[in-house]
């Protein structure tokens, strides 16, 4: 149920490159559709991307050459979406291309078929496959440890009083021995704020709060839960998910957030004379891929 919206570039290996650069295979992945990847004429041509992760994918979109010519190459072609990088044929097919008119671009339902590879291949002898763009979207599959996606994040936060860092907020140390060794806190100011990157972009579900449990849990009181994309006003303008009526003295109270996309998460309470101390933040949703351009192999470039 989340979106992550993931561009992500990394090395790719190639078996054999050819004067012609125009062709080589990260082409098909550049977001321009008037570019493409293009292998030579040979027996089963195929393209392949890693995703780094597992997904369960809805949809792959392949966009065809723009040349009549040539537009009738992609016949035929099998995609697929699996965990066998090295046996095209072990991982299930999403769907078969019978035609793609020239330049254009069309939507396969892969129904959730779960893998880190999708490989697109023609089978037979004598196959060109070309490739203007793929796009893969569909729902990061989270391993059960990673739930809480704020404790892999990195946090800021208005100001900071001695040393109750911003990062204590999400170390899994709810600060109800001790506040200072496991509680975040910012000094008393104007509209003091916490801020957490989840580093990509989740459909929330709902964010967790844990209040301090000495003398003022009160602080918290008023307290905005912001979720979005901006870092306009330091995040704090962003759509508010909910706002934080009180949290009794060491309780950790849970927030639905319905779904909001976002990047960032930021609490942040307004008005003068304030104190923002939180002992722990959980952020939980799915995260989703939206658009993969993650470039592993390509083979026989021409």
């Amino acid at each position: 149920d989340g979106i992550l919206f993931i561009y992500l570039f990394i090395l790719f290996l190639q078996n054999t490159l050819h004067s012609k650069t125009f062709w080589i295979s990260r082409y098909a992945v550049d977001g321009l559709r008037n570019r493409c990847a293009h292998t030579i004429t040979q027996s089963d041509p195929w393209w392949r991307v890693d995703l780094l992760n597992e997904y369960q994918v809805k949809k792959v979109a392949i966009t065809n050459r723009d040349f009549p010519a040539g537009s009738q190459r992609i016949n035929g072609a099998v995609i697929r979406v699996g965990n066998f990088p090295d046996d095209t044929y072990r991982n299930p097919i999403c769907a078969v291309i019978s035609t793609i008119p020239s330049g254009a671009t069309a939507n396969f339902s892969c129904s959730g078929i779960e893998g880190r590879y999708v490989i697109v291949h023609i089978p037979g002898d004598l196959k060109t496959l070309t490739l203007c763009e793929v796009e893969v979207y569909g729902h990061l599959i989270a391993p059960p440890t990673s739930g809480n996606w704020a404790s892999r994040g990195t946090v800021i936060q208005s100001s900071t009083s001695a040393d109750m860092f911003a990062e204590k907020a999400i170390d899994g140390n709810r600060g109800l021995q001790q506040l200072d060794t496991g509680c975040s806190s910012t000094l008393n100011q104007t509209n003091p704020w916490w801020r957490v990157d989840l580093a990509h972009i989740y459909k929330v579900s709902r964010v967790v709060v844990t209040n301090r449990n000495d003398c003022c849990p009160e602080q918290i009181n008023g307290a905005e839960i912001r979720i979005g994309n901006s870092l306009e006003n330091n995040g704090n303008n962003n759509p508010i998910c909910a706002i934080i009526p009180a949290i009794p003295a060491g309780e950790s109270f849970s927030y639905s957030c319905g779904g909001m996309e976002g990047r960032y998460v930021n609490l942040i309470i307004p008005g003068d004379m304030k104190t923002l101390t939180l002992c722990e933040v959980e952020v939980f949703g799915k995260g989703m891929l939206y658009l993969v351009l993650v470039l592993l192999h390509f083979y026989k470039i021409t």
